[in-house]
């Protein structure tokens, strides 16, 4: 048996490697995913005062603090049974949607944006955000300009960009100026034509490009699972809050329930060779790591969220999403690289929601904290750039949390990203390719749920050596390829 290493995978957050197992005829034995690193913060919070909690968790990541502080918060009002007045939820949702906007783009330019926009043939020196800005120096202008506009709604909001302080028990810790609501409502408007610009750039560079439609209607790329997300009154996507929608791989609604009744729905299984849990719906059962309708497994994230909705809540995105389902003509769509695409349309909704909210004249109400009732047990949903974040907690009489349980987007999608990642390497290994293409491929596959993995920072390709590495069956070192 020969092994095949990618140590690390690069442009995502956190540390991971790709394992690939060929047997003695260079067929594909296995492949998995290996997350070797433990972070624990389950296990570190306990004891911990209970209003303290938004500003721990957020420290779990540090490109998404924002979904744990409010995925945080919003468990506490449950826990406390506090009813979250009315401007304090506007300012939450706003911040919330400015998070997404910034983070989606994130993805699609600087993580994503060299598999999207950069020919196939362009070498590793170059396959990367500068690489990308090389070629398209005006539209990286742009996106570094309007991201930092983006970062200052939520520094206005949050009282800083990265690892926010306003939310609270109940509510959160000030009302807004209203010169903040002013320049927020300015910059809004910024965000809405960048969304516009970004849809042109898709529609001209990205998808007509051969080897991007085939990677969309790639058989070794069509992941048959069910899918979660969270849904508003009228079936449309809601990233801040909610019911927990679950649709069938065949596009059946298999339940839609507050966050903390769905929470129950979900097992989680564990591997001795990784620190991530594999999630899987408990009405199916835990039957290992396959797809299809039978299976367990399911997905969550920007594609996740579209399969589950039924329209989007805003009319650019419409536009958008109407599109995206006549290119496919069916639904739900099994496709592991529009993800990206459905990324583009939730961050055009992310921003149209932005300006809409910006305008609200209960914005800058006075009323931002609700009253407290006794500690108990809480359960936090939100729909974070990658996915379905639960956080669970149980506080003692006193307020300290006695259990913490989180289920994390790339948790959730643990199951899928490993399947990803070995369809990808069937196709490619079987067809001899050991070269700087299958680094590049197999990376590729769980590039596009644009994964975090425990906590630490993205990689920028050309620092950090990647290599892949193949063993005989006696564990000799056979050969060596740089990446």
């Amino acid at each position: 048996m020969r092994r095949i290493t990618i140590d690390p995978i690069t442009r995502l957050e956190g540390h991971g490697k790709i394992l690939i197992y060929l047997d003695e005829e260079g067929k594909l034995r296995d492949a998995i995913l290996q997350v070797p690193e433990l972070r624990g913060f389950e296990a570190f919070v306990r004891g911990r005062r209970a209003e303290e909690m938004p500003q721990i968790t957020e420290r779990i990541c540090g490109v998404c603090p924002e979904a744990h502080h409010l995925a945080s918060a919003k468990a506490l009002d449950a826990a406390f049974g506090a009813e979250v007045p009315q401007p304090a939820r506007l300012q939450r949702e706003l911040f919330y949607n400015a998070y997404i906007f910034s983070d989606h783009l994130l993805h699609l330019v600087f993580l994503g944006g060299p598999d999207l926009l950069l020919p196939e043939d362009v070498g590793k020196a170059e396959r990367n955000v500068l690489g990308v800005l090389q070629r398209f120096p005006e539209l990286g202008r742009q996106v570094i300009e309007v991201r930092a506009q983006a970062q200052r709604i939520l520094a206005l909001i949050g009282g800083k960009a990265i690892h926010p302080v306003f939310a609270l028990p109940g509510g959160v810790a000030r009302p807004l100026p209203k010169e903040a609501q002013t320049e927020i409502a300015a910059i809004a408007a910024r965000l809405v034509e960048l969304g516009k610009t970004m849809i042109g750039v898709f529609h001209e560079e990205i998808l007509p490009r051969p080897e991007y439609q085939s990677l969309l209607l790639a058989e070794e790329a069509w992941l048959p699972t069910h899918y979660m997300g969270l849904v508003d009154g009228s079936l449309a996507p809601n990233f801040y809050d909610g019911q927990v929608r679950v649709v069938s791989a065949q596009g059946e609604e298999l339940f839609r329930l507050p966050g903390d009744q769905a929470l129950g729905r979900i097992g989680e299984h564990w591997e001795p060779w990784t620190y991530v849990k594999f999630p899987y719906l408990r009405d199916f059962g835990w039957k290992g790591l396959r797809a299809g309708p039978d299976s367990g497994i399911y997905r969550v994230g920007p594609l996740a969220r579209l399969n589950v909705a039924e329209r989007m809540a805003t009319p650019l995105a419409q536009e958008e999403y109407e599109r995206f389902l006549d290119f496919f003509g069916e639904k739900p769509v099994h496709a592991t690289f529009a993800y990206h695409w459905a990324r583009l349309i939730e961050m055009v909704q992310a921003a149209e929601t932005v300006a809409l909210l910006a305008k609200d004249p209960a914005l800058t109400g006075t009323e931002v904290r609700g009253k407290l009732g006794r500690p108990g047990e809480g359960v936090g949903v939100v729909e974070a750039a990658r996915g379905t974040l639960f956080h669970h907690y149980v506080l003692s009489p006193e307020g300290l949390v006695e259990r913490a349980n989180l289920i994390v987007a790339t948790t959730h999608n643990a199951p899928g990203i490993g399947l990803s990642v070995k369809e990808m390497a069937r196709a490619l290994v079987e067809k001899g390719k050991l070269d700087e293409a299958l680094l590049n491929r197999v990376e590729m596959a769980f590039r596009a749920y644009d994964p975090c993995l425990a906590c630490a920072t993205h990689f920028l390709p050309g620092g950090i050596p990647v290599a892949v590495e193949v063993y005989d069956a006696h564990g000799n070192l056979l050969r060596r390829l740089e990446g």
